[in-house]
């Protein structure tokens, strides 16, 4: 694991105690959202990212579900949900810019607001590309306000800056089926799959 993601790591793990408190302030546009995202899953389902298992209550129950996170405390609260709401789900520690899931492993990805605290875009969506099947379907939605003046000017400094997760699915080789944005702009969500 490398410098950036250990300290992205130490970041989730100090959060997870209080993170879902940030919930109850949480725009009804960003609620639905994930209700239409996770609803929107299909057979074997990859979310990345699942933090303390927010979305698990959205999941159509027919979903064969994977979580994925950097944090063990966040999905040790995961875990404690899925156990709550009788949700059969593996929990998987992991780095989502190097998933240990095999080739074609999934028939959908879901990632929800965690995009943009990866380190490295480009190579989580192309992991995410990598374990999806073809014809397989990526679900995302994240924050973007650092691709606007005067935040993308701060962003060109990084190593890898953060772009519009749209362009980099296109480029890693999605093709991106329906996109739009929420509040005011800040946010994109988007549905693109992996060509057959």
């Amino acid at each position: 694991m490398d410098t950036r993601t250990e300290k992205a790591r130490k970041l989730w793990e100090d959060r997870a105690g209080s993170y879902d408190s940030g919930g109850r302030y949480e725009p009804p546009a960003i609620l639905r959202t994930r209700a239409l995202l996770c609803g929107g899953a299909r057979g074997r389902t990859l979310e990345v990212a699942v933090g303390t298992g927010r979305n698990l209550e959205y999941y159509p129950p027919q979903v064969k579900l994977t979580g994925l996170d950097l944090s063990p405390a966040m999905l040790s609260r995961a875990r404690d949900r899925a156990e709550e709401q009788g949700r059969p789900v593996s929990l998987v520690e992991g780095d989502a810019q190097r998933m240990s899931f095999a080739d074609r492993s999934f028939d959908t990805v879901v990632c929800v607001l965690a995009l943009c605290a990866v380190p490295d875009q480009e190579r989580a969506l192309a992991e995410m590309h990598r374990v999806l099947v073809p014809g397989g379907r990526l679900l995302l939605v994240d924050h973007i306000e650092y691709t606007r003046f005067p935040f993308r000017l701060r962003e060109r400094l990084r190593k890898h800056p953060r772009r519009l997760p749209r362009a980099v699915a296109e480029e890693v080789g999605f093709e991106v089926g329906h996109h739009d944005r929420l509040l005011l702009g800040l946010v994109e969500r988007l549905v693109a799959h992996r060509p057959r």
